[in-house]
């Protein structure tokens, strides 16, 4: 039994552990988490700990040693397999049983299986865990050259750039006719496709894959069209599926993982649901009920559940952001671009440093920022602020985006711009 369990030991279980005891919470608190380590990063998998640049022990969210010293009891390499809300029973996945207060659910989510035959050969791999990437690493210094990655969202073409920069010979198929196409506007689906081809990726959209080849192993790729790729490996990269079967069974709502309201709470009494498994309405998305996966997300939602458990609740309102490394470039995304109309470029993408301005009925809702930091850093106020610019300033590289922004206490925009 501990006051608080917190069934997940990524980053937004362990942030909220963290902030229950920033915030003066002194009960019991439990993490439960399905793989042997303690809470990590996940992010560099795909960059920094792939290409070798990271010690794993570099991606400790904490040292070891800090939980015990913070008073937070990990149990690791166990899952949590039902819930019993009126009793306030968790069964674990050795048969056995464990009480809590209150339980905060944060276990992210499964790599999508592909639905296709020879799906489950060995040699295919996700990349969500420590164990997917030192096995993949293993099957490359064994000699696996011919590598197929199968999705064009930011996993797979962070392991493709990875591979690439090791000697890999990296076959990148799509099946939309753009990569990001869910992410992102075709000016940076554009701009990463002629990146990766010009490092050397077969870089293929509107690929669809028929099967998996080979006897226990996979050995190649079957596509739409009939043509097999050779393949000693392969990275499926086409989303996740979100790790809340037991609250559903429980009882919580929820359809696309599990609806939590705006502090985070779901359907069921003092059960809380935070991270990638967790749909809400996002006010940076005029209030559409989606899950947002993020690390930024997770922690702070983790820190709004945390304040809430000590007696200090408040909607969550956090701003998104994420961000995505490939070869020498780093993307910096302020906002979320669900439902754009309109975008502005900023910059040139063939000098490979440009902006993506998103505009939803005049209003910058969001910008993807390639090697352009001061973009990022003042384009996240534009969102914020709401704001409306006249749009030939907002294309001008030459103009900070700060001056866009209104002057205080005034309703236009600084410079000449259109009304907020």
């Amino acid at each position: 039994m501990a006051d608080i369990v917190i069934v997940g030991a990524g980053h937004g279980g362990a942030q909220c552990a963290i902030a229950l005891r920033q915030a003066g919470f002194e009960g019991t608190v439990t993490i439960v988490g399905r793989e042997c380590e303690p809470p990590y990063e996940r992010p560099p998998l795909s960059k920094e700990y792939f290409a070798r640049e990271k010690t794993f022990d570099r991606l400790y969210i904490r040292p070891p040693q800090f939980w015990e010293e913070k008073g937070v009891c990990l149990m690791l390499g166990i899952e949590v397999t039902a819930i019993d809300p009126a009793s306030k029973q968790l069964t674990l996945s050795d048969g056995s049983s464990f009480g809590y207060g209150k339980l905060v659910w944060a276990t992210g989510g499964d790599p999508r299986k592909l639905p296709v035959p020879g799906g489950s050969l060995s040699g295919v791999h996700g990349v969500r865990t420590r164990e997917d990437c030192d096995t993949l690493m293993g099957e490359i210094d064994g000699g696996a050259k011919n590598i197929c990655v199968i999705g064009g969202g930011y996993i797979g073409l962070e392991a493709a750039a990875v591979l690439t920069k090791m000697g890999c010979k990296v076959t990148l198929l799509e099946a939309l006719p753009r990569v990001l196409a869910r992410v992102a506007g075709p000016e940076l689906s554009a701009f990463y496709e002629k990146e990766h081809r010009d490092h050397g990726v077969d870089l293929r959209t509107g690929a669809t894959v028929e099967a998996l080849e080979g006897e226990g192993r996979v050995t190649g790729v079957r596509l739409g069209d009939g043509s097999v790729l050779p393949a000693d490996a392969v990275i499926v990269g086409i989303g996740i599926v979100p790790a809340v079967a037991p609250l559903i069974a429980a009882g919580a709502a929820g359809c696309n993982g599990v609806d939590v309201d705006e502090y985070c709470r779901t359907s069921l009494p003092d059960i809380y649901a935070i991270g990638d498994c967790a749909a809400f309405a996002c006010d940076f998305a005029d209030g559409k009920v989606m899950r947002v996966e993020s690390v930024q997300n997770a922690n702070d939602q983790a820190t709004c559940v945390a304040k809430a458990i000590c007696g200090d609740e408040k909607p969550y309102h956090a701003f998104p952001w994420f961000w995505s490394n490939q070869y020498d470039l780093r993307l910096q995304t302020a906002g979320l671009s669900v439902g754009y109309d309109q975008t502005v470029v900023r910059g040139s993408p063939d000098a490979r440093a440009f902006s993506v301005v998103y505009l939803k009925g005049g209003k910058v809702i969001a910008l993807d920022c390639v090697n352009m930091v001061k973009d990022y850093v003042q384009g996240r106020k534009l969102v914020e602020a709401g704001v409306s610019p006249n749009q030939q300033r907002l294309g001008d590289v030459s103009v900070a985006l700060k001056e866009l922004l209104p002057i205080q206490g005034d309703t236009h925009l600084r410079n000449g711009g259109a009304a907020v």
